[in-house]
């Protein structure tokens, strides 16, 4: 089986049960929790997840109403490779739990100028629809794909599988031996796509995923053009039941390895007495050796723990750039929606504006950029015959007011917008209607100023800038989600999962 080690010591997940009779609370059950509670029972603990809510899996919660089924959090299956790895650790493979369909196309853009690109498994066709928007971008596409690759690759194996918490981490030979890699932190993500690209739709295209990423193009480092391989080469999927498919996926995984879940069990405060933790929900108190916290990294630092053991002061979290928050709309309609595909994506052919009004002057954007998500068009189990199942994502600042009047105002923008760009008119066919927004994430998940994503991928905040997995007040608490490295994405999060674990292997060995 796969082992790798926190920072660069030699231990770690996968050594015979190094935790043998310790007891770990994972606070937490979204991708982090999970993963982490997957390895550290792997390793012998005894462990259980204290989940706040009615569900398990944090933002990848669904809800179900009149024949509808919503994921309401992730919805693009990316980076199968992870996922792959993860569940391979245990002697599984993840069709043992779900089944996956590669989508084709992997998604649809809509251009608010009228122009509409379908980007496909099939490479020529994507190459040729680069050309026609450029002379030479068909060859620029290949050498910028090649590129993304490569980078992918040192990435994953040196500084996304592998934890650097510190910085005499990184003088090592394998660091050096990426220097090109680490260079690309240096430059931003625009500056290094307008190398390859001078349309900017082309631009915007290589650019997409930063949304998913909490980042704008100005902000972003340019590492994160491996995320153009993970899109081109490696494709776009979909898990059988949704993202709650994956979620239950691992839950039952961690449910063969001895985990035990409780929900409804919101943690209240962490303390540390004579050398045991304290853990209070509201249904009860745990006394667990370790404690690992799948929750806001925030919250569990300024409400749950007292503070003299806190790492960082309420001005550090201020001082943070957070990922976006976002106006969701989950719609169940009569009748079809075409022409949107199962990921639609519609942009401004000038979204500077957009990113500004999430990170410069935070406000309700004008003219959005936003994701259509129509499960329906592949699973037909989301929604009644006859109707399709679709969600609007638009990406805005944390911390905006969105009392219902704003939602309603809004609701009706995000509506004509969708009509007037795709020629789809939804507002007579709609039978169910939920929205979620900045204050549901605040409310739901603990999220600090509702950030829909956690910590965003600046400069300031990549590799070891971000906050660590070992608590350097607290001994034996640990942290793991979309806050600590490797970041953001239900992948990610996966690995940071692995990471918390290796930690506590490598404290308690």
């Amino acid at each position: 089986m796969d082992s790798l080690s926190g920072g660069t010591s030699t231990t770690g997940v996968g050594s015979d049960d190094p935790l043998a009779g310790r007891s770990i609370a994972v606070v937490g059950s979204g991708f982090g929790g999970l993963s982490a509670a997957c390895y550290l029972a792997d390793a012998g603990a005894d462990v259980t997840v204290l989940e706040k809510n009615d569900q398990l899996g944090g933002r990848a919660s669904q809800f179900e109403t009149e024949g509808f089924r919503f994921d309401m959090g992730p919805s693009w299956y990316m980076m199968p490779d992870v996922f792959e790895r993860f569940f391979g650790h245990f002697g599984r493979e993840p069709t043992d739990y779900y089944g996956l369909s590669r989508l084709d196309p992997h998604y649809r853009v809509f251009f608010k100028d009228g122009d509409r690109v379908d980007l496909t498994p099939d490479m020529d066709q994507v190459r040729a629809t680069f050309e026609s928007y450029e002379d030479g971008a068909a060859e620029a596409f290949d050498d910028y794909l090649a590129q993304s690759e490569s980078t992918y690759e040192a990435a994953m194996e040196r500084f996304v599988y592998t934890d650097r918490p510190r910085l005499r981490d990184w003088v090592d030979s394998e660091v050096f031996r990426s220097a090109p890699v680490g260079l690309n932190l240096l430059r931003s993500m625009e500056g290094h796509v307008s190398n390859y690209f001078e349309h900017p739709k082309l631009q915007q295209i290589m650019q997409y995923t930063l949304v998913f990423l909490g980042g704008s193009p100005k902000n972003t480092p340019a590492l994160y053009t491996m995320m153009s391989h993970v899109d081109f080469n490696l494709g776009v999927y979909y898990p059988e039941g949704g993202f709650g498919g994956v979620v239950d996926g691992i839950a039952d995984l961690a449910r063969e390895l001895g985990v035990t879940f409780e929900t409804g069990a919101e943690v209240t405060e962490i303390t540390r007495r004579r050398g045991e933790f304290l853990v209070d929900t509201v249904a009860g108190t745990h006394s667990p050796n370790a404690v690992v916290s799948d929750a806001d990294y925030a919250h569990t630092e300024q409400e749950l723990l007292p503070e003299h053991e806190r790492q960082y002061s309420e001005s550090y979290w201020d001082d943070r750039t957070l990922a976006p928050s976002a106006f969701l709309l989950y719609l169940g309609v009569e009748g079809d929606v075409d022409p949107l595909a199962h990921h639609t994506l519609v942009l401004p052919t000038d979204w500077d504006g957009h990113f500004a009004q999430i990170f410069d002057e935070p406000a309700w954007p004008d003219d959005p950029a936003y994701y259509l998500c129509v499960p329906s068009k592949t699973d037909d189990t989301v929604a009644p015959d006859g109707h399709s199942n679709l969600f609007a994502l638009v990406p805005i600042a944390p911390g905006l007011d969105d009392s219902p009047e704003t939602r309603e105002r809004y609701r009706e923008t995000v509506l004509d917008d969708i009509a007037a760009n795709t020629g789809v008119d939804l507002e007579d066919r709609i039978v169910v209607e939920e929205t979620f927004s900045v204050s549901d994430f605040a409310e739901r998940y603990n999220s600090r100023q509702g950030t829909a994503l956690g910590l965003a991928h600046t400069l300031r905040q990549t590799a070891l800038f971000r906050p660590p997995h070992r608590s350097e007040a607290v001994p034996d608490l640990y942290f793991t989600g979309s806050y600590t490295t490797p970041g953001i994405g239900v992948p990610m999060c996966l690995i940071s999962g692995e990471h918390a674990a290796n930690a506590v292997i490598d404290d308690h060995r």
